[in-house]
């Protein structure tokens, strides 16, 4: 992790502009936010880029296809350009009309795509990994150990810990996706720590992916909801007057349905977001103090190193705890759709 952190340093010190002052805004959300091309680093002046394919359809002239390196700094390619700030799709591409600019089609590998699809290979690969050494033990007989035996440990506490308890008996029903959705996070989160390609992409900071998250425990929760779950909401157990003749509670529990969904999305998103963020701040102080002095900048820049190996240790924690919090609750909202009276 000291190394991580180190390493990213020093890549952001080779990227920082020499002689210039540091635009905070455009260090922290060119870091955290997406783009149509994926940079590296840059050395002696010259940006280290991975330029993804910008694939989209106009309105008038059909589909393009065509490589990001073409829009970089501003530059219109085929009538595409990056909207610039102030207008009114900032950092998205847009099309130059005669009715001023409009947005297209876009459905462009962008940097958190692709993060995406890295990091859910990644994924696969893990679980390829521990289903090869059960397809050649018989693991009533024999524990596993090492990796294959991690991955078991992590399964068992979150089928037996947070989906068993949470959703009750018919849980084996929700444990795929469920622990999918443990894992898919768990990983997004860890590779948006780690500094070098292909690691580094804000996936799970990006509201986009945390809202896909939302709505399919959202579907898992209203889809396979038993008759008393409905029932408590449309015709819950309270004086009569509190349901007719303004349905007060039942709009209560209808509100309800979508603001738990919306908690989860909103405190993923938050949490990582928030994490890169401060973590980046941290690295920032290298730069600001550059200009105050050998001895100033000397001396804080130790603290930000040390101070920065703290938070992407805690990063490493926030990175599980998100990833089990919102299983957790995924798996409580499950559990209280699936409810019995108590007399049966």
């Amino acid at each position: 992790m000291i190394a991580a952190f180190l390493i990213s340093l020093v890549m952001l010190l080779s990227a920082a502009p020499s002689g210039e002052a540091l635009d905070m805004n455009e260090y922290l959300f060119g870091h955290v936010g997406d783009s149509y091309g994926w940079h590296i680093t840059t050395i002696n002046g010259h940006p280290v880029s991975v330029h993804l394919p910008v694939i989209m359809h106009s309105r008038t002239t059909g589909w393009h296809v065509f490589s990001s390196k073409h829009i970089e700094e501003g530059e219109t390619y085929e009538g595409f350009r990056i909207a610039g700030d102030g207008e009114k799709h900032t950092g998205k591409l847009v099309e130059d009309t005669p009715d001023g600019p409009v947005r297209p089609l876009d459905i462009s590998i962008t940097k958190n795509v692709l993060g995406l699809m890295v990091n859910s290979l990644v994924l696969v690969l893990i679980v390829l990994l521990g289903v090869r050494w059960y397809r050649k033990h018989d693991g009533t007989k024999e524990a596993p150990g090492g990796f294959t035996g991690l991955l078991e440990m992590l399964v068992t506490m979150v089928e037996d810990d947070i989906i068993k308890e949470c959703v009750g008996p018919d849980y084996k029903r929700y444990s795929p996706y469920l622990l999918t959705a443990f894992f898919f996070i768990f990983i997004n989160n860890l590779m948006g720590i780690i500094p070098i390609f292909p690691g580094g992409a804000n996936v799970t900071g990006n509201i986009a992916v945390t809202f896909c998250l939302a709505v399919f425990t959202f579907l898992a929760v209203n889809l396979f909801g038993n008759k008393h779950y409905y029932k408590d909401i449309f015709w819950p157990d309270v004086p009569t007057w509190l349901k007719v003749p303004l349905p007060l509670m039942p709009l209560i529990e209808i509100i309800g349905m979508f603001t738990k969904p919306f908690s989860l999305m909103i405190r993923l998103f938050a949490n990582i977001l928030a994490g890169h963020i401060m973590l980046l701040g941290v690295v920032a102080v290298v730069f600001l103090t550059a200009k105050m002095g050998m001895a100033v900048n000397a001396g804080l820049s130790v603290i930000s190193v040390l101070f920065g190996v703290f938070l992407d240790v805690l990063e490493l924690l926030v990175a599980f705890l998100q990833a089990y919090v919102f299983t957790m609750l995924s798996s409580v909202f499950i559990g209280l759709s699936r409810q019995h009276p108590e007399t049966e």
